[in-house]
């Protein structure tokens, strides 16, 4: 449990996601839900790789825990990578 662990911090670097989403439209469902999500200013996709990945960047600090419940509560998961 720490500050880079728990929260999505301002940057160009953003966190990424695993999602369980597997098509374009559930991805775009997932970076539309999230873009109204205050703070966060971009959502980008990786669909060549599996599972799926997506990147959160925010203007401030935002929990992980919030992007997980608003991923959770349109039907997927949302499982944060670990910092290399």
């Amino acid at each position: 449990m720490s500050l880079l662990t728990d929260n999505i911090i301002p940057g160009e670097h953003g966190k990424v996601f695993g999602t369980n989403a597997n098509d374009e439209t559930e991805l775009i469902e997932i970076k539309n839900s999230l873009l109204k999500v205050d703070g966060i200013t971009k959502v980008s996709i990786n669909n060549s790789i599996f599972p799926k990945e997506f990147t959160v960047f925010t203007n401030k600090v935002i929990r992980v825990e919030d992007i997980e419940t608003m991923v959770k509560s349109i039907g997927f998961h949302a499982i944060p990578k670990e910092l290399i």
